[in-house]
Formats: C-alpha cells, sequence, structure tokens
C-alpha cells in the first residue's frame, strides 16, 4: 500500500515558484468577477516568485499546504494588526488550489495554522475576507468564526466590503 504525506510546513524560499502559481491561480478562482479585473491582475503581478522568495524569509510566517511533493496551498501568518480586535493571532492569507477545495484540507490547514500561533503564545484568532467571497464566509463560519467586525478594501479605486472573523483563546 501507498502512503500519501500530506503536510503544513514552513515554506522555504525553493517553493516560491509553486507557491506563487498556487496564489495566481487561487486567487483568479477566488476573486475573479469580484475584484475589478484590471487591479486583480496587478495585485498577481506584483506577487511574483521573487516576491514569494522573499516572504519565506518573514517577518510573518509563509505555511505550505504539501501533498507528496506538491504545493496544494498556501497560508500567512502573524500578529494581529486590527489593534481594535483583541485577538493576538492573525491568518493574513489562506488559499487552497480549486481541486483541493472542498475536501477537508482547508480546515486541516487552518486548524494548523491555529495551532502555529497558539504554540506561539497568541491569545485569540483574527481573519478578514471580502463579504462578496461566500466560499470564504462560509469557511470562516464552519470553523467556528464568528464575524465581529466590518471594514472596506480599495482595489484600483473600487472599495470593496470586508468581514472580520474571529475565534476565542
Amino acid at each position: 500500500m501507498k502512503t500519501l504525506s500530506i503536510e503544513v510546513r514552513r515554506a522555504e524560499p525553493l517553493d516560491a515558484r509553486a507557491v506563487a502559481e498556487a496564489h495566481r491561480i487561487s486567487w483568479l478562482h477566488a476573486y475573479g468577477g469580484l475584484i475589478p479585473h484590471k487591479a486583480l491582475i496587478s495585485m498577481l503581478e506584483r506577487r511574483g516568485e521573487d516576491w514569494w522568495r522573499r516572504a519565506s524569509r518573514g517577518p510573518s510566517t509563509l505555511l505550505v499546504l504539501d501533498i507528496a511533493g506538491k504545493i496544494a496551498g498556501y497560508a500567512t501568518i502573524g500578529l494581529n494588526r486590527a489593534k481594535a480586535l483583541k485577538q493576538e493571532g492573525e491568518i493574513y492569507e489562506i488559499y487552497l488550489l480549486p481541486e483541493f477545495q472542498g475536501t477537508g484540507l482547508g480546515g486541516y490547514m487552518f486548524r494548523e495554522c491555529r495551532g502555529i500561533l497558539r504554540g506561539l503564545g497568541l491569545k485569540g484568532l483574527v481573519a478578514w475576507c471580502l463579504e462578496e467571497s461566500a466560499h470564504a464566509v462560509t469557511f470562516f463560519r464552519a470553523t467556528g468564526g464568528m464575524d465581529v467586525a466590518e471594514g472596506l478594501e480599495d482595489f484600483g479605486g473600487t472599495s470593496l466590503n470586508k468581514l472580520g472573523f474571529v475565534w476565542a483563546e
């Protein structure tokens, strides 16, 4: 019997190309039709392989979901940036390639991110998503998040509503 390895691990500089590709594909899938096209493409172009190589070196933590050597998704985590919220940790991004969505791997990656933040002694967790991103809203609610904050995000002159989800502890 063959064993399939699945792990969430810290990204290495050599992962940069695969993370850049996962970023591009997952963002086009998640935000196509939500974020104005020109703004979305501009954001994707700014975050190419070199950007991800630098990101793998900090200051926030870049994690990858590695399935038998294939990068199936990524997450970035660190300190909460919304000082009005008392939670100390934040998941800045958590994305999977479309073919891995709906398999339970997003929940697995979320739990691993949360565990790492707890391990660093950070109490509570915050994550933000666009209000119109039904998939993200459903995901965060399914993991026990409560939407307690709202904000606006500007994308090339278009403002979109975002929701802040929190988890206790």
